[in-house]
């Protein structure tokens, strides 16, 4: 066995699969414009990019709709919940920059597209003038987004685990916008 090839010793005295270093870094030099896809990437990347795409649209049309409504969000209460919708907006334009920079790093391009943005969205961007029907339809688009990232998470699995990491990521985020919204929804007058 090469020195390069040796298991390494784990813990308890398992040993690690065998890295051959030499075959990896031939591997490493070939289809060098693939950038982070490598041979041992096992997802369908153009499954992944489309995925991403339309998780990427998701995302801008919360973004716009958090927007609309912090600014729209009129009434005694309104304050709160106006702040708590600025800061859910700052966090899904977080979420956007992220899904855009992986469909870069996987040899995609994030579609932007603003004519075809609502149609690629899985969640709607609906526009309510009152203040519980704001909270009402952020809450329904979150649960949306919720049931979205779980299907991507299922789907990818181990093939990706970097974009895996990343929608599991984002779902906290968006069960954790989810919670906030059910809270403030049970807060608001009947």
């Amino acid at each position: 066995m090469s020195p390069a090839a040796n298991p390494i010793q784990v813990g308890g005295g398992a040993a690690a699969p065998d890295i051959d270093i030499k075959a990896m870094r031939q591997r490493a030099r070939q289809d060098i414009e693939s950038g982070a896809v490598t041979k041992d990437y096992e997802a369908d990347a153009p499954v992944v990019i489309r995925l991403l795409n339309e998780a990427l649209a998701t995302e801008i049309v919360c973004v716009l709709r958090y927007r609309l409504h912090h600014f729209m969000a009129k009434g005694i209460l309104s304050e709160p919940v106006a702040a708590e919708f600025l800061e859910h907006a700052v966090q899904e334009q977080e979420h956007a920059d992220s899904i855009a920079e992986r469909i870069v790093q996987l040899g995609g391009k994030p579609d932007f597209n603003p004519q075809t943005l609502v149609s690629r969205s899985h969640a709607e961007y609906v526009e309510v003038e009152s203040l519980s029907d704001m909270i009402k339809e952020n809450l329904v688009a979150e649960r949306i987004a919720i049931e979205s990232y779980r299907a991507m998470v299922h789907y990818i699995g181990d093939k990706d685990t970097t974009t895996r990491r990343m929608l599991e990521q984002i779902l906290a985020v968006e069960e954790e916008h989810a919670e906030d919204l059910s809270s403030l929804m049970q807060g608001m007058p009947r």
